[in-house]
């Protein structure tokens, strides 16, 4: 695979080589683990890093059923598929976002006959929204496919009763180690797109927040609640980030932004309900209360309370900044609309010329001799 790069030459592993072809230098790198399963001396030491690991089969009605667990060799599993996002964030800003930049420009040229400029914040804006775009889109359908074939949509006690929920299936685990792969890989991409130092603070929030809430919910075992709160999640974030790009692409199109308002605050109380719901109820009334590492319990009043303040101040913060945004965005409104009000009052009204050749009487234009001239049409302003 090679990507399109920059007509310069740069000296090898410099800084300005690495962020050019970090992406082929990754790729080279999943290609020699996956030649490591070609030869049985590497095979083991290879499918640590692809397949994930900590598989146990028991025998049910239904046959055979192969559950996971967790462990410190999903460290490996996760670096592979953290160096899987490296390369296909470099696809989609290669082939889609910039393709797809430089066709809305192509189109706003042929419309009003003139060029789409985009800052540099807006296109870092632009191509994060892009990349998130495609991310959240695969992700809620992902995770709305797993809650309806495991069945916690149309059996919400599933979420607490049985707990620990230690033993997962093939798919919730391998949902759990590429969210991580991904969002981990999200950090050195804050490098290789050489995001403006102003970006760096409000992009380094959403990631570890991202990062802290799914390993709480993969190490403590609560992957089913986790599961729902991400579909939510990204449902919400996926309206967010499609009204931003038509926004970018024409600033007329505001009312993308106020359907995503009203889901957002529907993602942020049903997230709160559904935490108090099943942490603050279920597992408070659970048999199994106390701590043991070996089955995976984690059901304590500390732990609990703790995991109920986490989300609590981390909506509660979402919820600040959505009210701050808001707020910022109709003061802007009504200043728009008091400035145009005060052009328009500003604005004289043109006199109405005279004709040389006659007089105005109620209205009419008329000739000196009687005759009617013919009628003119008057200038728009």
């Amino acid at each position: 695979m090679a990507f399109r790069r920059r007509n310069k030459s740069y000296p090898f592993f410099s800084q300005e080589f690495l962020i050019q072809n970090h992406a082929d230098i990754v790729f080279s790198l999943v290609i020699f683990i996956l030649i490591g399963l070609m030869f049985e001396a590497t095979a083991k030491t290879a499918i640590l890093f692809i397949q994930p690991q900590y598989n146990i089969t028991t025998l049910s009605p239904e046959g055979e059923v192969t559950t996971y667990h967790y462990g410190w060799k999903d460290c490996a599993t996760i670096l592979f598929y953290f160096f899987i996002a490296i390369i296909l964030h470099a696809v989609v800003q290669e082939y889609l976002l910039d393709n797809l930049l430089a066709l809305t420009r192509y189109v706003v040229l042929q419309k009003v006959n003139r060029r789409l400029h985009l800052s540099k914040s807006k296109n870092t804006k632009f191509n994060e929204s892009g990349q998130l775009c495609v991310f959240h889109l695969v992700s809620s359908v992902w995770s709305s496919y797993i809650l309806l074939t495991e069945g916690y949509l149309l059996h919400p006690s599933s979420l607490w009763e049985n707990y620990p929920h230690a033993q997962l299936r093939f798919q919730v685990k391998f949902f759990y180690l590429t969210q991580l792969a991904y969002w981990l890989h999200a950090l050195p991409e804050l490098y290789f797109q050489k995001v403006r130092k102003e970006e760096i603070p409000r992009q380094l929030q959403y990631i570890c927040l991202y990062l802290l809430h799914i390993s709480a919910a993969y190490m403590l075992n609560l992957s089913r609640v986790g599961l729902v709160l991400l579909f939510l999640q990204y449902v919400s974030e996926l309206g967010f980030h499609i009204a931003r790009l038509l926004y970018f692409t024409d600033e007329t199109h505001q009312k993308m932004f106020d359907l995503w308002a009203v889901s957002f605050v529907f993602t942020r109380m049903a997230t709160l309900t559904l935490m108090f719901l099943s942490v603050g109820f279920g597992l408070a009334r659970a048999e199994n209360q106390g701590l043991d590492l070996e089955m995976g319990n984690f059901n304590t009043v500390l732990i609990r309370m703790t995991v109920l303040l986490l989300v609590c101040l981390t909506q509660s913060w979402l919820l600040w900044k959505f009210i701050r945004f808001q707020l910022r965005r109709w003061r802007e409104f009504r200043h728009e609309q008091a400035v145009r009000k005060k052009a328009a009052a500003k604005q004289p009204l043109r006199p109405l010329k005279r004709d040389s050749l006659g007089h105005h009487e109620n209205g009419v234009l008329k000739a000196e001799n009687g005759v009617s001239p013919r009628t003119k049409k008057l200038k728009s302003p």
